[in-house]
């Protein structure tokens, strides 16, 4: 379970999308316990990550709280709405973005880093919203050695935007990284690196409240969850060692091909309840 937390950590994803399947198809774990032991490694890997990127100066805490609020609204209507919409449907909608944004963050990814050299994060305009709240940010780029200014902007999009990946992973029960991290990057023109940070925070707080709400049911084993904790938290720790020291052009590459990776399983699931099809890694 190091390595899964190490990419945790790296790329501002939950983890938890990498540890149900891992717990299911290697272990022979039932998947409602995989799924919660899958939130406690959540928490684990945000708590833990966020902590240490937040004493980094990485994490833009404002920004979190503010999105925040669409994405726990969001993940309330998805998971409520989940017994009425099939959930093949959203599979293969959501493998459709996220190859999409996967590709765009892989073709872009030398683009951002001669934006980070140039100081090109600073020369937008912030728009209103993030003016009033104080949304824009900087952080200190240990690849380049320097401060990194960013102004965020489309603020009101990123809302709605955070609204839809709440409810894909409310629906889905994906801790909703690999959507939150490009709504930050690509359409708030936050640099990769604190979009990262940031996914961590909001992470952890949305997945603390689903985790209180299954140890509160008995519903996980508890031997288990602290044994893929240790090991997440290992690696996760390890990941917020390095995700500042490595360049914004293999960052984003390793993050595009991550999204690919899980685009991939997405498309696989949803093809499999529609046509029984299995494909490799479902």
């Amino acid at each position: 379970m190091i390595p899964v937390g190490f990419l945790a950590a790296l790329v501002g994803i939950g983890g938890g999308v990498v540890v149900v399947p891992l717990l299911t198809v290697l272990f022979g774990v039932p998947i409602k316990e995989a799924v919660a032991v899958g939130i406690v490694t959540v928490v684990a890997t945000g708590i833990t990550s966020a902590s240490r990127y937040l004493k980094q100066g990485l994490t833009n805490v404002r920004l979190g709280l503010f999105l925040n609020v669409t994405t726990t609204l969001g993940a309330i209507v998805g998971a409520l709405t989940a017994v009425a919409v099939p959930s093949s449907v959203l599979y293969l909608a959501l493998s459709a973005v996220l190859f999409y944004v996967g590709c765009d963050q892989i073709l872009t990814s030398k683009a951002e880093a001669e934006r980070i050299k140039s100081g090109g994060f600073k020369s937008v305009k912030e728009d209103c919203l993030a003016s009033m709240l104080g949304l824009s940010n900087a952080y200190y780029d240990l690849a380049v050695n320097k401060e990194v200014v960013y102004k965020v902007t489309r603020s009101h999009l990123g809302l709605m935007a955070s609204f839809v990946a709440g409810f894909f992973s409310g629906m889905l029960g994906i801790g909703g990284g690999v959507l939150k991290v490009p709504i930050m990057n690509q359409i708030m023109n936050v640099p990769l690196k604190a979009a990262v940070a940031t996914s961590k925070f909001m992470i952890g707080i949305t997945a603390s409240t689903a985790a209180l709400v299954y140890l509160r049911m008995g519903k996980v084993n508890t031997v288990l969850a602290t044994a893929t904790v240790l090991g997440i938290s290992s690696g996760a720790f390890m990941g917020t060692k390095v995700m500042n020291r490595v360049g914004t052009e293999k960052l984003k590459a390793i993050f595009g091909t991550v999204l690919l990776v899980f685009g991939y399983l997405m498309l696989a699931k949803g093809l499999y309840q529609v046509t029984g099809v299995k494909l490799p890694g479902v």
